[in-house]
């Protein structure tokens, strides 16, 4: 029988657009700890229909606060910074993909909540 690829489960956020997450990094490359979750959104980009960074970043707070919080609390991690990124296709992480969109927000957490800290 052969293999069929699984499609990672959709993720709620308050745009209704579809979000995958593809990838949980622990990143210490900047001197401390990143937590770093990676989504696939097939919809964003800046072309007339698409769905734009205004939106996108409504979206990326949600994941922060329902996803990226219980990760956390789950793993015991105490990162410096949780960062969200969407991109409109699968990329490899650290490298230059000039045909995607990718959208980014850092955020550090307080008491279990997201604080924006703009990149």
């Amino acid at each position: 029988m052969p293999a069929v690829a699984e499609t990672p489960p959709q993720l709620p956020v308050p745009s209704g657009q579809p979000v995958h997450l593809t990838q949980v990094l622990l990143d210490e490359n900047p001197g401390e700890l990143w937590l770093r979750f990676r989504f696939v959104a097939p919809k964003i980009g800046s072309d007339v229909g698409r769905i734009g960074y205004d939106v996108a970043s409504v979206d990326m707070q949600h994941l922060c606060q329902t996803l990226a919080v219980a990760y956390v609390a789950e793993y015991d991690l105490n990162p410096a910074r949780v960062v969200i990124s969407l991109s409109d296709r699968p990329t490899e992480f650290g490298q230059t993909e000039p045909d995607a969109t990718q959208f980014f927000e850092a955020y550090r957490l307080e008491q279990s909540q997201c604080i924006w800290e703009g990149l």
